[in-house]
């Protein structure tokens, strides 16, 4: 990127919790950053609250009747000059895919994400990967596109950015570190990458105390500030699963090299251990404007770093760090997830598909807490084909068939109660 000019970012997901954390981190580094195009969903009061104050070129919305809604409020918020209006799933691969953006920050939330994605990815853009969804539905397509395009795909989790700055110089010697070269390298000494997790509401609770569990205590995560879908996730565990599969695909990770491990605190986010024996850790607050700051820091100059506001972390004063292995017996999705993993094939995109309609009908009090798991497992039995999708619209064929057999399922059992 030239360095006499700010980097022009893309913002996909802009009124979510990883929206939130870019724009405070843009709003510090104005002259490294500048807020190009962004798209939101539901929340148009939000959205244009943004748009007035960071003036993108372009904003995406998700019906056609929400432009006139979105241009009304921005004539009274702002006035002149007004961004472009576009809507509804193309609009957003066109901001993704637009000449003058640098860096697309992708933070639509599941399976929604993986068209810009792609159209991201096949202009050659540097991603800044939020939306773990569109890596585990498409896996090697993915890769694959960045690899062609010469796209840089960067990773914004905080447990796979917390791997990539643990990784040796060699390692990041290569402009995209992230597109599944690592694991490949047999000179870097990789044994094994340890993903970690907080263990979510229920780590504690018995698997009857969940069977009754409510949509609020299953999104107040202990730990992180996220959305509603992801926190029930991290309260299944599920989360931890999709992660390791993301991990598999950036990193080119084998599963057996792939390992989690309960941490309470969330202080420790991951660990490499290499073949001498020696393991390196990445720490920090539970803050996810670091591993963003990290990642858009990275695309101006590698090895780079920003300021933000999080706390320096004291260890004296936190005293002590706790671990424990996972118990797939209670959180059967960590396992299904892995299993997923090993299978290859369409198996993670169908898991992803069922996890996602199934979460999203506990949300809206359609199933039980315990009936999101069970979902994913009679779906990914059905539907899991070990031949790998070659194109998009395979990916998405598969993905809309698992929903409706977990929609089926979900029916069946509620006619059954």
């Amino acid at each position: 990127m030239s360095a006499d000019r700010a980097l022009q970012v893309c913002l996909l997901g802009g009124t979510g919790s990883i929206g939130d954390s870019t724009l405070d981190v843009i709003a510090r580094h104005p002259e490294r950053f500048c807020l190009r195009a962004i798209s939101g969903y539901r929340n148009l009061e939000k959205l244009a609250a943004i748009c007035a104050r960071f003036k993108p070129a372009r904003v995406a919305v998700a019906h056609p009747e929400d432009v006139a809604v979105l241009a009304n409020d921005l004539k009274t918020r702002a006035g002149p000059p007004m961004p472009e209006i576009l809507s509804g799933a193309v609009a957003l691969e066109q901001l993704a895919a637009e000449p003058s953006v640098d860096l697309v920050m992708a933070a639509i939330v599941g399976g929604a994400g993986l068209s810009s994605c792609l159209a991201a990815a096949r202009e050659g853009k540097v991603i800044a990967l939020a939306n773990k969804e569109a890596l585990v539905m498409s896996g090697a397509l993915m890769i694959n596109a960045c690899q062609e395009h010469g796209a840089q795909l960067l990773p914004v989790d905080s447990e796979h950015n917390a791997v990539l700055q643990c990784l040796p110089a060699r390692a990041l010697a290569v402009r995209s570190p992230g597109c599944g070269r690592i694991g490949n390298d047999p000179a870097l000494g990789i044994r094994c990458v340890t993903l970690t997790a907080s263990g979510g509401p229920f780590r504690t609770w018995s698997r009857e105390a969940m069977r009754s569990a409510s949509i609020e205590q299953a999104v107040a995560h202990p730990r992180w500030k996220m959305g509603r879908k992801i926190s029930v996730d991290s309260a299944t565990l599920m989360n931890k699963g999709l992660e390791l599969i993301e991990a598999h695909w950036l990193f080119g990770l084998h599963p057996e090299q792939l390992r989690v491990l309960v941490h309470p605190q969330s202080i420790v986010h991951a660990l490499v251990q290499y073949d001498d024996g020696s393991v390196l850790a990445e720490l920090g607050h539970p803050d996810m404007r670091s591993p963003i700051a990290h990642a858009l820091a990275w695309a101006c100059e590698p090895a780079t770093r920003l300021h933000t506001p999080v706390a320096s972390l004291d260890l004296a004063v936190l005293g002590r760090l706790d671990f424990e292995a996972p118990d797939e017996i209670r959180f059967p999705a960590l396992r299904l997830a892995r299993q997923a993993m090993e299978a290859g094939g369409n198996a993670a995109c169908v898991l992803n598909a069922a996890n996602e309609v199934a979460v999203d009908a506990f949300l809206h009090q359609r199933c039980g807490f315990l009936q999101i798991e069970a979902c994913v497992e009679e779906v990914l039995q059905q539907h899991a084909d070990p031949a790998p999708p070659r194109e998009l619209a395979a990916v998405l064929e598969s993905d809309r068939r698992s929903r409706e057999a977990a929609a089926s399922f979900l029916r069946r059992g509620r006619a059954l109660h």
